[in-house]
Formats: C-alpha cells, sequence, structure tokens
C-alpha cells in the first residue's frame, strides 16, 4: 500500500498510519492503475443505466424522502450539484487541517474501490488538491452521522467544483475557484451519482477516528509515565505491581502496565528507602494503576478493531456491483459501528484524566505523615502557594470532560421526513472525543509536573534509571519550581509534547 513518501490508492485497505501519514504528514497520494480501471468500468455501467428508464436512488430519483421522484435524464448533472449547494449547512469553527486531510484520503480510498461509480477524475481532484496541501474548509457541526457525514463532506465537494472555501499550504483562505487554480485543475462537472457519492460516507467519524485514537495511545503511554513518577514521589509500594498478582487475573494490558512501571522503577533509591515501613496499602490511585490504566488500554484496543474494517470499506449509497450488472441501495454509510467507539474512547480518557487528577491531589496533599511531600510541592508553604491551583485547574478540566463524556450516539434524533430516523450522531460522538483529549492531556501535563517537582523534593535520593530520563523530559519544559511563578504555558507546552508522543 506505501512506497517511500507516497501512499497508493490501489483499492486495498488503507492503514492508520498511511491516514496519519497523510493527514498530519502530507505524505503524497495517487490512483493506482488496477484502481483507475475498476473506477473507470464502475463509472461506465452508471452510463449504461441512465439511458435505461431504471429507477436508481440519488440518480434518477432524488434523495431522503424525495427518493420516489423521478429525476429527467436532461436534469441528472443539475440534480448532483443542487445536492453538494443544498447540503452544505455546516457551522462552526472549521475543523483542524489535519481532519479535513484525513477526511480527503479516506473519501478518495472509499471512492478508489470501485463501487461508487465516478470517474477517475474525481478522486484524481482530490489527491491533486492533498498533494498541494490545499484543505476546502469545513465547518465542525451539522452531521448527524447516519447518511455519512452529509454536511462535512458537501463543503469539502464545494471546493472540487470550484465553490466553497480553502486554505493554502501558508493557511491562507481563498474561494474554491482560486484554490482549484492554485492547485492545476478544472472544476468538476459532475456527472450522474458523483455528487451523492462525494456527499455519503463516513470519512469524517473514521478521520477523527484514527486521529484521536493515535492521540489517545500517546496520552496513555504519557499517563503510565506521570503515574509511575507519581508513585515513587510518594514513597508508593511495588509489591501491587508484581507479576505473580496480574497472572491470575489474566488480562494482557494490565499485567503489561505493571510490567512497564516495574521497568521505570528499577534501582529506584525511593523506592528502596522505604523497604520495611509500616504502611500496608497504597490508595487506589498508586495500588491499582495496572488495573485501571490497563483496562483503558483494553477500550483503545477495542476502538482500534472498530476503526480496522472502516479502513477498506466503501462507504456511500447505492453500491455498485459492475460484474452483477446491479446496483444495490443500502446503509453502509451509517455511523454507528463507529460512534460506539469514539463515544468509548471518550469515555476512557476521561477516566484516565480523572484518575490522573487525584494522583495530583494526594501529591499537593502535603498531611500524610512522615511520608508527605511539602504541602502544594512548595518549601516554605504558606509564603509561596507552589503548585495549589495546578490542581485546581487539573479538577476544573475533569468537571468538565464528565459533561462531554455523555454519549452522543444515545441521541438520536430523526431526519428527512422520517426516511433516516436513527442516526448515529458519529461526528459529535468525535468532536467530543477530540475536546476531552485536549482537556486530558492537559492533566496529564500537571500530574508530570507535579511528580517531577516530588521527586526533586525527595533528593538527593534517585528514582530508576528509566524514570529519570523521563524526568529529564519534563524538565525540558518545566524547570523546577523554587518560587511562584505562572506554570500556564509549561503546562500548555507539556501537552502538545504528549500529543507529540515525547513520552514512554
Amino acid at each position: 500500500m506505501t512506497a517511500a513518501a507516497t501512499v497508493v490508492l490501489d483499492g486495498g485497505a488503507l492503514t492508520r498510519a498511511d491516514v496519519v501519514r497523510v493527514a498530519v504528514g502530507a505524505a503524497r497520494v495517487e490512483l493506482g492503475d488496477d484502481a483507475r480501471l475498476r473506477v473507470t468500468a464502475a463509472a461506465d455501467l452508471i452510463s449504461r443505466l441512465t439511458g435505461t428508464g431504471q429507477p436508481v436512488y440519488g440518480v434518477t430519483t432524488g434523495f431522503g424522502s424525495l427518493e420516489s421522484v423521478r429525476i429527467p435524464d436532461d436534469q441528472l448533472s443539475e440534480l448532483q450539484v443542487n445536492i453538494v449547494r443544498s447540503h452544505a449547512v455546516g457551522v462552526g469553527e472549521p475543523l483542524a487541517a489535519e481532519l479535513v486531510r484525513g477526511m480527503m484520503v479516506l473519501l478518495a480510498a472509499s471512492l478508489a474501490r470501485g463501487h461508487s461509480g465516478v470517474r477517475p477524475e474525481v478522486i484524481t481532484t482530490i489527491l491533486t488538491l492533498l498533494n498541494a496541501s490545499i484543505t476546502p474548509v469545513v465547518p465542525s457541526r451539522g452531521s448527524v452521522g447516519a447518511s455519512g457525514d452529509l454536511a462535512p463532506l458537501a463543503h469539502l465537494a464545494l471546493v472540487l467544483i470550484g465553490e466553497g472555501v480553502a486554505t493554502d499550504a501558508a493557511g491562507e483562505r481563498l474561494d474554491g475557484s482560486a484554490a482549484l487554480a492554485l492547485a492545476g485543475v478544472a472544476p468538476i462537472a459532475l456527472g450522474p451519482k458523483e455528487g451523492l457519492a462525494l456527499l455519503n460516507g463516513t470519512h469524517l467519524m473514521a478521520a477523527i477516528g484514527v486521529l484521536a485514537l493515535t492521540d489517545a495511545e500517546r496520552l496513555l503511554a504519557a499517563a503510565e509515565v506521570a503515574a509511575a513518577m507519581s508513585l515513587d514521589a510518594l514513597l508508593g509500594s511495588l509489591t501491587p505491581f508484581d507479576d505473580r498478582l496480574h497472572v491470575l487475573r489474566g488480562r494482557p494490558r494490565q499485567r503489561d502496565v505493571a510490567s512497564r512501571v516495574r521497568g521505570l522503577l528499577d534501582g529506584s533509591e525511593l523506592l528502596a528507602s522505604h523497604v520495611g515501613c509500616a504502611r500496608v496499602q497504597d490508595a487506589y490511585t498508586l495500588r491499582c494503576i495496572p488495573q485501571v490504566l490497563g483496562a483503558i488500554g483494553e477500550a483503545l484496543d477495542y476502538v482500534d478493531r472498530a476503526l480496522e474494517p472502516e479502513l477498506g470499506a466503501v462507504t456511500d449509497n447505492p453500491l455498485l456491483f459492475v460484474e452483477d450488472e446491479a446496483v444495490l441501495s443500502g446503509g453502509n454509510f451509517h455511523g454507528q459501528p463507529l460512534s460506539l467507539p469514539l463515544d468509548l474512547l471518550t469515555i476512557a480518557v476521561q477516566e484516565l484524566a480523572a484518575f490522573s487528577e487525584r494522583r495530583i491531589y494526594r501529591l499537593m496533599d502535603g498531611r500524610g505523615g512522615e511520608f508527605s511531600l511539602p504541602a502544594f510541592l512548595i518549601a516554605e508553604p504558606g509564603t509561596r502557594s507552589g503548585l495549589m491551583i495546578a490542581q485546581y485547574m487539573a479538577a476544573s478540566l475533569v468537571a468538565e470532560g464528565a459533561v462531554l463524556a455523555h454519549p452522543a450516539g444515545v441521541g438520536s434524533l430523526p431526519t428527512s421526513a422520517g426516511q433516516e430516523d436513527f442516526n448515529s450522531l458519529g461526528a459529535t460522538a468525535g468532536l467530543q472525543a477530540l475536546q476531552v483529549l485536549a482537556l486530558a492531556r492537559h492533566v496529564v501535563a500537571v500530574e508530570l509536573i507535579c511528580a517531577a517537582q516530588g521527586i526533586d523534593l525527595r533528593r538527593p535520593l534517585r528514582t530508576g534509571a528509566l524514570l529519570e530520563t523521563e524526568h529529564a523530559k519534563v524538565r525540558r519544559y518545566s524547570p523546577p519550581l523554587i518560587d511562584d511563578r505562572s506554570i500556564s504555558a509549561e503546562v500548555e507546552a507539556l501537552a502538545e509534547a504528549i500529543a507529540d508522543g515525547v513520552f514512554g
């Protein structure tokens, strides 16, 4: 599928790495020769069907509840242009460029599988824009995630016909016709089925899923580091991480977390400093790190499994089967297979943030007897407030995330005069996931700062060699706190480092 810096659409499945490379890394994309032949054959079938008088949904009929309205042959192209214009009613702040690029490559890959009936030039125009770093401006709100992501995809399609708005490689806005001219291509004159094929599909939901899951995996890796650092700074016990315990539960993710924490703390002088103490058990946020973070990892594994089929799917409607000269109308565009996993991803990430915040609170407490750190992790608390308000901020983000973690998919509302009577709200679920991810990254960034400060306050004792390396990474973005200062910019910088996969 991939060669060097180019992703070739050959009709097979993309990988998550392919989508990320195009969406974030600006890898080139090309249409393979075999895929071009299959696409052409399906477009030829559409041409044959339009002259037979046979009703074909969205080709010779209207859309949605207008599916019984027969369209005259001389209005078939107008029908396709009109669906693009009429469905481009998104609102709100634009989607991030990487999400739109992800949506574009997933759309092009689905069309390239040869079941949609578009001509090859429709796909190559999308790819030309991608390769020229020209990105349609797509409002973030407006999809109910059932007949695909209709409104977002319509805004994308507007640019293909020389309308709408796009941004160039520098992020400057220009109208659709100017964007196409800059890329060196002409506006597409849509043929039968092509407008509908561009609009039907789960490509926004899938793009969000790919990028959100990548972010969540990086966040989980950073959360493991932060938890291990907090554990050692609080002089916690490593006994609950003994492999014999985790073998008995039979959960590989849980066992892996315990193993990684043991590795991070291997050789820790802090750990050795309280061997034989009277304390029997730590609080859950220390003792149950493998169980909680392992469960979050299991949830992400489920999301990964749910996303994988979508990267090789055809999700518009109706679909063509050239060998049988058949056109079948179905519901592959429905977003439920993505809405549920995206809701679960949001819940899992919210749990991760809440788990992290409780350790932040524990690091600050200053009332734990002989094992306590100075209150609010600052020498001479009172004169100085230290990291007190960092915990406030983390608590506020967790509270906000709890509201956003309400599953979007349980709120289905009917559309299209009841023809589309159960909608997935998958795009809403995805947008909530992205918001909760952003909040959670900042919470874990705060824990990294607080745990690093706790370790510094235990000097000259040192933690494990691997964890000292992670501690040093934190200190690149946030130096030790000696006197009170604003750490807002440091939290932001660490959150970006987490998103970039710096930790773990």
